[in-house]
This record gives structure tokens, sequence and C-alpha cells, in this order.
């Protein structure tokens, strides 16, 4: 449906959506005077802090986000994830996610739908009005549909994300222009197609904030020599998401949800160098640095962040654990991840989940078969390189993902976030849209 049906008096409600990669709601909630448009929102309608998922790991966070289902049905589970049958692994990428996303819904419903910078979306969906897709695309001129989007991104020389590799810098003032550069030139593609009206259902990513506070997060903490920029960056994302609220016609609903929190990161732990130290991991060499490399008789091996394989006999080409021996092997695995300490005698792992308690759906079968939830501090990394120590405090990063302080934002009356997750996102905008969706489609509920 186009702009010139709705001014023949179609009165469809429409939903704008602006997604944001790692905002904590405390980070909101404890400084209301540089996110004056998000208190504003919460005043109007709800916001409040939400839990993430399990693990809450960005690359997994968006489908669930966009969803409403868990990993289990959604195929992906983190920025590296296990073919079947095999020790190869991949980079999940749009086409890797099995469900139907909110977009999907609404254009099966007939609705226009404009989706742009939403990670794990590449290669964008020819079928659907207008999609730019996000980090993990290679360029934009592979990334934009249709042409006259792609068009407009390589004239204005539109940037996808921000270069990591300039906050590992001690210096951070390159890291910190190129994200508000980032961060600005963003907002005015969103501002662009906000005021074209053309749409349904608007979909906007801002990514940039999970790169700040994977380098900054101390700064903020600390009340370091970056506090104020990093304060004024966030001022500024307030700032655009209150433009794009002011532009909103007044059919249109607009909803604010973050994918996970943020809290002090201390030590980068290397969850494979510890299996191999405690007898679960070993390889064939020296020389390793693939899952590919593991050795005949490993029992157990990990994938960023947190997640917890057995070697499993008639799963793994070389598995080693029976499926008799399954239950005994993961007890024993759960009883030394809830023993490890840290570099101080602290407790590494806050608990452990099982899969049948976190997954569920028809692939579930690359599933993890332990998430192990740090507590605050420890980052819990995984690759297959040697380590000459298990925990790092040297990285040059200072923040790190939190499960239970993600953030969402509903401008509307009726809306009620208290006791609300990251599945419950989706069921609330294709509700919003008065799309019909099935009672078994959706792992969440509506909170409208």
């Amino acid at each position: 449906m186009g702009l010139f049906d709705r001014l023949r008096g179609s009165d469809t409600p429409r939903v704008a959506f602006i997604g944001i990669d790692g905002l904590p709601y405390d980070l909101v909630a404890d400084n209301p005077e540089t996110f004056s448009t998000l208190s504003a929102i919460a005043d109007a309608g709800d916001g409040d802090a939400i839990d993430s998922i399990v693990p809450p790991e960005s690359s997994a966070c968006w489908p669930v986000l966009t969803s409403g289902v868990n990993p289990g049905e959604t195929g992906v589970y983190g920025f590296q994830d296990r073919e079947i049958g095999s020790y190869d692994t991949y980079v999940p990428m749009g086409r890797d996610v099995q469900a139907a996303r909110m977009w999907d819904r609404a254009t099966e419903a007939g609705l226009d739908a404009t989706v742009l910078n939403v990670p794990v979306t590449f290669p964008p969906q020819r079928n659907i009005q207008r999609m730019l897709s996000g980090y993990l695309s290679p360029d934009v001129d592979a990334a934009a549909h249709p042409e006259e989007l792609r068009s407009y991104l390589t004239e204005v020389e539109y940037t996808l994300s921000v270069n990591a590799k300039l906050g590992h810098k001690e210096d951070k003032t390159a890291f910190l222009d190129q994200a508000r550069e980032t961060l600005d030139d963003r907002a005015a593609l969103f501002e662009r197609y906000v005021e074209r009206d053309d749409w349904d259902l608007f979909v906007g990513a801002f990514t940039a904030p999970d790169r700040m506070n994977h380098f900054l997060w101390d700064e903020y903490l600390d009340d370091g020599p970056y506090r104020e920029a990093f304060l004024d960056f966030y001022a500024a994302l307030d700032d655009h998401i209150g433009a794009i609220r002011a532009a909103l016609p007044d059919d249109v609903t607009l909803v604010v949800a973050s994918t996970h929190g943020f809290t002090r990161l201390e030590h980068d732990v290397y969850c494979n160098e510890w299996l191999e130290r405690e007898g679960w991991l070993s390889y064939d060499d020296d020389d390793h640095d693939a899952l590919a490399d593991a050795a005949g008789d490993t029992r157990a091996y990990s994938l960023v962040p947190g997640r917890f394989y057995l070697n499993l006999e008639g799963r793994e080409p070389n598995g080693r654990v029976s499926e008799a021996d399954y239950e005994s092997v993961r007890a024993d695995l759960t009883a030394d991840l809830e023993a490890w300490e840290g570099p101080n005698g602290e407790s590494v792992v806050d608990r452990v989940i099982e899969r049948e308690t976190a997954f569920r759906g028809d692939h579930d079968d690359i599933a993890p078969d332990l998430v192990a939830i740090p507590n605050p501090g420890f980052d819990l990394k995984a690759g297959f390189r040697p380590r000459d120590r298990v925990f790092d405090a040297d990285g040059p990063r200072t923040g790190m993902h939190a499960f239970d302080t993600a953030g969402l934002f509903i401008d509307h009356a009726a809306a009620n976030v208290g006791d609300a997750d990251l599945l419950d996102v989706a069921p609330t905008v294709l509700t919003l849209l008065d799309v019909e969706y099935g009672r078994t489609d959706c792992d969440g509920a509506s909170l409208v």
C-alpha cells in the first residue's frame, strides 16, 4: 500500500521501529537529560529494561528481535555456527535465518516495508519494498535494493558500519569521529525515507552504540577523559530519534528496542584454552586454529560466547561421548563450569543453562549443549589457536554484553513493557500493524 492509497483515506495502522545494537536501559534511566526523547516516549507510553536472549550475542539477537522466535527456530546462535555433521563452521548471513521476520509477515499481509541497516540480512531481500543490509555485508552496492536506494547511498558515500579497529587505538579521537559520522549519516538516511511516507512498516537499526560501548564503557563508568564525548554521542542518537518521532504522521506508532545491555569487561576468557587445560579438549598437533583441528579424544569444545558442545557420537564426525553417557558427561562439564574460578578466586560463571531450556524448534540441531552465562567482567571467548593464558586483562575492549539490561520503549498509551524480553518485540509490532499471526508463530507475546 503506497502513499496515494493512504491519501485516499486508508486507515491502516503503521509502525516505525528503531533497533539499537547494545543500548543498555540503565544508561537511559541514569541519564534522562541525555535521553530526553526516549524518556518522553516512556512517559507517553512505556519504557523499561527487558531481558535479551541466551547468549546475548548480536548475530543471534537480531533474528530473534525481528522474528519473535528463539534461536532454535531462527537457526542462528552467534557470529560463528557449526555445520551439521561437520567440524566446519560458518558465519550466519540473512539466508541462514530460517524464521519469518516482522517485515516478511507485513509484506505477506499486503503492506510495504522499508528495512535499513538491520544486521544478519545480507543479501537484501528483493521482495521487500526497499532494504539495505546491515553489518557483515561486503559493500553498499551489494547490500542495497532497489537501484534508487543503491544509487543514493553511492552518491553520498554511505558507510555501512564503524571500523572497530579504530577503537583499538589508545587515542580514541578517530574512532569517535567515525562513530559520530556514521551515526549522523545513518540518521539522515532514516529521516529521508521516513519523510517519504510510502511505507507501512519502517525498520531502521543503529549499530554504532555497540561499538561505542565495547571500547568506551570504562570511560563512562570511571568518569574518564572521553566520558563527555561518549554522552554527546548518545545525546545525538536521542536527538535523531526525536527528529524521526517528530516527522512521523499521527497514524504511526514508534517502537525503539535494543538487543542487549552492557557491563564492565575485566577479562577476556578463552574457553577452549581452559577446556584444553582441564582435559576436555585436545588437538592433533600444536599448529591449530580451527575446530576441525580437534583430536578424536576431545570431549567438549566451545564457540563464542559461552556456548559449549559435547563431542557427541552420531552428531559430530569423530564423536567421543556416547548417547548413553551424554547426561552424565554434560553434568560433569556443568560442574566444572560452575566451579571455574578467575585470577582472583572469583566465580567466572553465574549460571549454566541446558540446551532444552533455552532452545526449541526445527533448527535446534546445532544448538549448544550448554550455555554459560558469565558473571560481570568475564567475557567468554572461543578461538582455537594456542594461548599462553586463559584470562587476558590487556585487551582494548572495556565493555561486554549483558543479558538483563536491554531496553524497550513503545510510544503507545496502552503499552505495558514490564516483565518482557526480546521475544516480545516482534509480536508487539505485528499487533500494532494489525497483522495476524498464529498463536504458535511467535514465542513472545504482544505488549500492547
